[in-house]
């Protein structure tokens, strides 16, 4: 009868898992094309439906690529070039016969979920931020004219350069000359339409500018101590959480708390000039394929914990016309013969066997304060108590579930079932799991749910156990 109620508890777990995967974030790929080696679009579209991609982002309405992916049932973010933006803001009949050419003649075949009205407007230096919110009204209208505003959302993506302060999350607030002018009229924008804010987040360049202080650990969504936020006391243990936190403590600061997010651009390059510091094959394939995890896996920021997050890696291809140092042209996940520059996973299916095969070379990493980390001996993966319920929850039930970690001792009855606390039954998860996969790097993550201690951890009569 005890084999029996386990086998349900594990069962239910499952369905859990499958309920809270089913509602949890999404991975997208940005599909740039400042290249003159790529494959044709059709190729395109055929590779990333062969790697499960349910969402691309373009930064134009190429007819060739709107055109291959209709039927293909992958959502689509399309963009209004900011060059356009004068235009569609002075004239509404512009914008009209922008959408009628550029998205009325695909939709809803081609399945464009988002318009993306200009691209990291604030720092182009052709200065067209005056004209960025006129541009999205007109363009939102145009879309009230075809009845496609309920379908179709539209926001512009914003680089972290439009922060006055980022560091540390709790200070994060927007650069005090464009809130009045345009922060606040596109915030109330995107609230009145039901939309919400884009992000281009690039750990990456904060890492690069400051890898005497920042752990590459931490920048990687590797196992790591922490970073408490002193403002709210908060625990990080990722610097793209830590960055994304900034974006929503600067919303609140201005009243904004509503408004969801979505991060439009992010990734790591995979080669970079010897000035750029950590640009490198390892070091990509554990950001991008920790983060696709981090993501999947369900669960958001320590400050909003309950918010799951659509992410567009950046990007598809190694673009070799674009111009800057090396990194600008090796942000891709394929060359251009579609071949994989590494291998991660963008899928739940492809993260059951993912490791994060941490180089040899990487040793002991520098930690937030500088000092260093003890990844010698015995450890233990604990719950953090931070991570928010529902987070949690999701992850002790993938753990027992599809994870095979050996809940049987925290059942009713059992050995160790008190204290009857999430964090705790968690803990035993997380540790079961954890010890199981060899104490493998990446195996105590849980989408930031969980850390590594040194010293064994005991609840109530129970000690975490080590197992080989």
């Amino acid at each position: 009868m005890e084999k029996l109620t386990i086998c349900l508890l594990l069962f239910a777990f499952s369905l859990s898992l499958f309920s809270s995967i089913a509602d949890a974030g999404s991975i997208g790929i940005n599909y740039g094309r400042v290249a003159n080696n790529l494959p044709s679009a059709v190729k395109v579209i055929a590779l990333l439906k062969s790697q499960g991609v349910e969402r691309v982002k373009v930064y134009d309405t190429d007819p060739a690529v709107l055109k291959a992916l209709s039927g293909s049932d992958i959502k689509v973010t399309v963009n209004l070039p900011n060059e356009l933006l004068y235009n569609a803001a002075k004239r509404p009949s512009f914008a009209y016969s922008w959408v009628e050419k550029n998205v009325a003649a695909y939709y809803p075949s081609t399945q464009i979920e988002s318009i993306a009205v200009g691209n990291e407007v604030f720092v182009d230096p052709h200065n067209t931020t005056r004209f960025l919110v006129p541009a999205m009204k007109n363009v939102h209208q145009a879309l009230v004219k075809y009845n496609f505003h309920d379908k179709i959302k539209i926001s512009s993506p914003v680089a972290l350069s439009a922060l006055q302060n980022s560091y540390p999350s709790s200070a994060g607030s927007f650069r005090s000359e464009l809130v009045e002018p345009v922060i606040k009229p596109m915030l109330d924008f995107l609230r009145q339409t039901g939309s919400y804010l884009m992000v281009n987040c690039y750990p990456f360049f904060a890492y690069e500018s400051n890898s005497d202080v920042i752990s590459l650990d931490y920048a990687l969504f590797r196992e790591n101590p922490g970073v408490v936020d002193a403002g709210n006391g908060l625990r990080y243990f990722s610097l793209f959480d830590a960055q994304i936190d900034a974006v929503f403590a600067a919303l609140s600061a201005l009243k904004y708390n509503d408004i969801k997010m979505v991060v439009t651009e992010t990734g790591w390059p995979s080669k970079g000039d010897d000035t750029e510091i950590g640009a490198t094959v390892d070091n990509a394939a554990s950001y991008n394929g920790n983060l696709v995890r981090r993501i999947l896996i369900g669960g958001g920021t320590p400050l909003r914990p309950k918010e799951d997050l659509t992410v567009f890696l950046f990007a598809l291809f190694n673009e070799n016309k674009k111009p800057g140092p090396t990194s600008e042209r090796n942000f891709g996940l394929f060359y251009p013969n579609e071949r994989k520059v590494y291998n991660i996973p963008l899928t739940m299916e492809g993260l059951k066997h993912y490791v994060d095969r941490r180089s040899p070379a990487a040793g002991d990493q520098r930690t937030q304060k500088g000092g260093k980390v003890n990844v010698s001996g015995q450890t233990w993966c604990v719950a953090s108590g931070e991570a928010g319920k529902d987070h949690l929850q999701a992850a002790l039930d993938y753990a027992c579930g599809e994870g095979g970690a050996d809940c049987r001792s925290i059942q009713p009855g059992s050995t160790c079932y008190n204290p009857n606390t999430l964090e705790a039954h968690a803990s035993f998860a997380f540790n079961s799991y954890y010890q199981k996969k060899g104490r493998a790097m990446g195996s105590c993550y849980f989408g930031g749910a969980a850390f590594i201690v040194h010293q064994q951890p005991k609840y109530g009569h129970c000690e975490l156990p080590t197992e080989e």
